[in-house]
């Protein structure tokens, strides 16, 4: 099939390197399997894997958008589509993986007249896996027209025993129309949908509508690019019953069986754009940009390296290793190359090893260096050594390579995504955030302190000296909190005069800093008055009842509640605690630190 392939692209004559690449990639069927895990139900039990492809780590066919486009300009599309099946089913065979296996397939490969029927039973049965545990995943890249033809092909594999999805709901040309006419088993909702749910009136009700939709046709939704707790609780309320996406894990060759609730928040395998959390949820860190470029011995010779390089255009920097995995160097290309630009190069390094010629002055991060941490340390490093970073894991052994261009990517996106759910007035982290935080603090057993922070007579003076005044106040107040705090603690506002402090330590560290808050305070406040309000002690404005009453000047009530490694809480019971402590904070006069003194 692939030497019949190879002389009809020769007839007609092409000038893309990525056909060339694409030629390559099939006769060594250099295709990397990997699999997400689809969970269920509220204990996220997995449901199944879906089977994604990557092609070479360092081949411009890496990203599947330009392996499938490449195919289907080069009119090997079928070819393409059953090798990635044939991967993805031996492997999930060999891994011996539990539930439904999801394979993508696109629909224009079942229209294709050299598409051959079958084949795919024929590999499940050579792995010895039953067509009742795969799922057809339908993947929309161009638009379908002959929906007879497409029924014809869907009927065929269920007539198998397959069942069958339709992806990215929402997204493509006409998904609604392929839910009719197709009927699917499972329809998966794109993650534009998805993405803050938990935020968006509208797309709550939307993907409410579907769920009610889909359980009349007896078809069962998945919702795709589930990246926050928020939105899995949103959509566990809204009786959605599968899900995937980053918060649970994220694809990989040698995938997790079991996840629980307590896991789900951890990043997983390197390799994928990474989740992209609120400010103050679990930092993304640096394993998350790895890519696995296969690194070489130190006693490699050096012809070896350049070949390599030339064969590869788009590969920049090779780690070089010694007998424990353990990363000695780097080559980048631009130097061995430079090296080569003499005649006698060749005979001069011809039997030299990698030893002679790499560079040992390199970048080397563990992979659970917070981004943030990452960026400051290539910001500080000289500028010959941050286009590419060596990536170790725990032990120090070799686990990637790390490109400054995907850092400042995703420093970029989490920067916007925090100032989108920063309070607009503060900048401070929101609401979501704050829960965030709490339920992370929870997860990994934390000793910390939650201190829910309110104004008294805010309103009041809100109401007198009019919002520009009030909102200067609350400026004043944050950057007052945020002055008293240290790295590793955490100032939110949860909107109007109300805040949340998370503070690392115990009772013993958390208290004084607080009372040090309120002493301030207490300092400050009275310069935002007229002096004729400070000197009788407050203003008159009129209550919630409307009667005219006099009103103390703004004072800070604080309600704090320690939480040490034992306290069995979710973040919402610490919510409700907070709120318990604040009214009793509020009681007193003046400003006031409540400590909670139960635990």
């Amino acid at each position: 099939m692939t030497a019949m392939w190879q002389f009809e692209m020769g007839s007609q004559g092409h000038d893309d390197p990525l056909i060339d690449e694409l030629v390559r990639v099939l006769e060594t069927a250099s295709l990397t399997p990997l699999f997400q895990p689809i969970v269920m139900g509220p204990q996220v039990d997995i449901f199944g894997y879906e089977a994604l492809i990557r092609g070479p780590s360092d081949s411009p066919l890496h990203s599947p958008v330009t392996l499938f486009d490449t195919a289907g300009r080069a009119g090997c599309l079928v070819e393409l589509d059953l090798l990635c099946r044939r991967l993805a089913i031996e492997r999930f065979a060999q891994l011996g993986l539990e539930g439904f296996l999801f394979l993508n397939v696109t629909p224009l490969s079942l229209l294709e007249e050299d598409f051959r029927e079958g084949v795919t039973a024929q590999l499940l049965e050579h792995a010895g896996l039953p067509a009742s545990r795969v799922v057809i995943e339908l993947t929309e890249h161009t638009p379908i027209h002959d929906y007879a033809l497409m029924r014809q092909a869907v009927a065929h594999y269920r007539g198998m025993g397959f069942r069958v999805a339709i992806d990215d709901l929402g997204a493509g040309y006409s998904g609604l129309r392929h839910w009719a006419e197709l009927q699917p088993d499972f329809v998966k909702i794109d993650r534009h949908f998805v993405q803050d749910v938990d935020r968006d009136p509208s797309k709550r009700q939307f993907l409410s509508s579907l769920l009610e939709v889909s359980r009349g046709l007896s078809c069962r939704v998945i919702s795709e690019g589930i990246e926050t707790s928020g939105e899995h609780r949103c959509l566990a309320e809204l009786g959605c019953e599968l899900m995937q996406g980053y918060l649970f894990a994220r694809p990989a060759d040698d995938p997790l069986r079991r996840l629980d609730l307590q896991n789900i928040s951890q990043p997983g395998s390197p390799g994928e754009p990474p989740a992209r959390p609120a400010s103050g949820a679990l930092s993304l860190s640096a394993g998350l940009l790895s890519r696995h470029v296969a690194p070489l011995s130190r006693d490699v010779r050096v012809p070896e390296a350049l070949r390599r390089f030339k064969e590869a255009p788009g590969l920049r920097c090779i780690a070089v290793l010694d007998a424990d995995q353990r990363p000695l160097g780097v080559l980048r290309q631009p130097d061995l190359l430079s090296l080569f630009a003499n005649p006698f190069s060749h005979s001069l390094y011809a039997r030299s090893t990698l030893d002679e010629v790499m560079d040992d002055e390199m970048v080397v991060v563990d992979e659970r260096m917070p981004l943030e941490a990452l960026s400051a340390r290539v910001t500080e490093a000289p500028e010959s050594l941050v286009e590419e970073f060596i990536i170790v894991d725990r032990d120090g052994r070799y686990h990637g390579v790390g490109h400054i261009v995907d850092l400042l990517r995703e420093i970029t996106t989490l920067q916007i995504r925090t100032a989108r759910q920063a309070n607009p007035l503060t900048g401070l982290p929101g609401n979501h955030a704050i829960q965030q935080v709490l339920a992370e603090r929870l997860a990994k057993h934390q000793t910390f302190c939650a201190v829910y922070c309110d104004l008294d007579n805010f309103k009041a003076y809100n109401d007198v000296y009019g919002y520009v005044a009030g909102d200067q106040m609350l400026l004043a107040l944050a950057r007052m909190l945020s002055e008293h705090t240290q790295e590793g603690d955490f100032v939110g506002h949860l909107g109007g005069d109300d805040f949340m402090l998370v503070l690392e330590g115990d009772l013993a560290r958390c208290r004084p800093i607080c009372e040090a808050m309120i002493e301030r305070f207490d300092r400050f406040v009275p310069t935002f008055y007229r002096e004729e309000d400070r000197l009788r002690g407050g203003i008159e404005a009129s209550n919630r009842q409307g009667q005219r009453v006099n009103f103390p000047l703004m004072s800070l009530s604080m309600a704090l509640h320690p939480v040490s490694p034992v306290t069995a809480q979710s973040a919402l019971d610490l919510s409700n605690v907070l709120a318990e402590l604040k009214g009793e904070a509020k009681k007193h006069i003046g400003s006031t630190l409540f400590v909670d003194r139960r635990h």
